[in-house]
């Protein structure tokens, strides 16, 4: 919709089509029903790409500033959460009409709910490319894909995009499910399994991506913003041949361990009972007996204190998967940015084809950042087509 709308409104004729029965089921279940559009700290550095630098140039062309601008002109009214996060006051329908509003502006026509059935590269003047669809043959010059990754299947996710790419020889990074939850082998799980059901504030990394946030531990897992955040990074490992590293955990961030066990060191009370004073009691309680440290602090040897510690500041996991597309809020892959020009986001090998948004191997952090590289690619293509 970004995309058909700026392209209409400088003076192109669009015809969106869309195989959905509902316009944009993805923005309308975002942020608990009120979208998370944007956030005010985006930057390059909150995306992954096998090109770390792809994102810069449509990201600097139109900014997250730039969006709220839009939203403002249409009396939107939003506010800012923890880390930059934008939420609309009322409901996420708000940005749907907006932008339903800005291609109705443009004079964009639509085709919704309809099928495309195929698409063939033709040579004909300034046509282009010609598409077979549930309601019949449509030829255009420019073709913009705009079909979004694997996520959420039950709204319509599919590979078109993919297989678009793949048709006119655009090579595809694997695709994989992205801000999701983590799933735990079966015999892990089971030792787990008296710590299900605690939440708790901590900081989770691995391969580069270090995060602060809230942990979920489940009946299936890890869960939580934090773990939402490092499953990309955990995921992103795949592409490296090098062994899967585990996710580590510090649950008292910000506190220096050492020297609180330390001066604690003589305590007659249970190294639990101690924790509890900072971690969930029934965590703290359940997180000893994993170990077998159910005894007083005063009869930890000195090595055993710095085990504890160890423990507590980089706490080892090693999920065994995740909880796949379903759950996942995004996917992480997709058509190789090699293959694309930064600037207008077109074939380099196929003139008039552009693919924007979450087809394209560019994934935001959790927050706002996947919409806003939506609204960025949106406008950089519509610029062109």
């Amino acid at each position: 919709m970004m995309c058909a709308a700026l392209a209409g409104q400088r003076g192109r004729r669009v015809l969106l089509i869309d195989h959905a029965e509902k316009l944009a089921e993805k923005i309308r279940i975002s942020g608990g029903g009120r979208c998370n559009f944007t956030n005010r700290r985006v930057e390059p550095g909150n995306f992954l790409s096998r090109n770390a630098h792809f994102a810069r140039s449509a990201l600097a062309r139109f900014t997250s500033t730039d969006f709220i601008d839009m939203v403002d002109r249409h009396g939107i009214a939003w506010h800012e959460r923890e880390h930059g996060q934008l939420f609309c006051d009322e409901s996420a329908q708000d940005i749907i009409a907006m932008l339903r509003t800005e291609c109705e502006w443009g004079g964009v026509d639509w085709a919704m709910p309809c099928a495309v059935d195929a698409v063939r590269a033709i040579d004909a003047d300034a046509t282009r490319f010609e598409l077979d669809t549930a309601r019949g043959r449509v030829r255009c010059e420019s073709l913009v894909i705009a079909t979004g990754g694997l996520s959420i299947p039950k709204i319509g996710a599919t590979p078109f995009g993919y297989r678009i790419a793949e048709q006119f020889g655009l090579e595809i990074v694997p695709p994989r499910p992205a801000l999701v939850p983590l799933t735990l082998a079966p015999e892990t799980l089971e030792r787990f399994k008296p710590l299900a059901g605690a939440s708790l504030d901590v900081v989770a990394h691995c391969d580069g991506g270090r995060f602060r946030e809230a942990m979920l531990v489940t009946h299936r897992g890890l869960s939580g913003p934090v773990i939402l955040q490092v499953s990309s990074y955990w995921q992103q490992q795949a592409y490296v041949d090098a062994p899967w590293q585990p996710v580590s955990v510090d649950l008292l961030p910000g506190l220096d361990v050492r020297a609180w066990l330390a001066e604690r060191a003589n305590e007659k009370a249970l190294l639990a009972n101690l924790l509890a004073d900072v971690l969930p009691r029934r965590f703290a309680h359940a997180w000893c007996a994993l170990y077998g440290w159910e005894r007083p602090l005063n009869r930890f040897a000195p090595a055993e204190l710095d085990a504890v510690a160890e423990a507590l500041c980089d706490w080892h996991i090693a999920p065994s998967g995740t909880q796949g597309y379903a759950k996942a809020e995004v996917t992480l892959g997709g058509v190789d940015t090699r293959a694309l020009s930064s600037k207008t986001m077109e074939a380099r090998v196929v003139p008039g084809l552009f693919f924007i948004g979450e087809v394209v191997d560019v994934t935001g952090r959790l927050g706002g950042f996947n919409f806003q590289w939506a609204w960025s690619s949106g406008h950089a293509a519509a610029q062109f087509v």
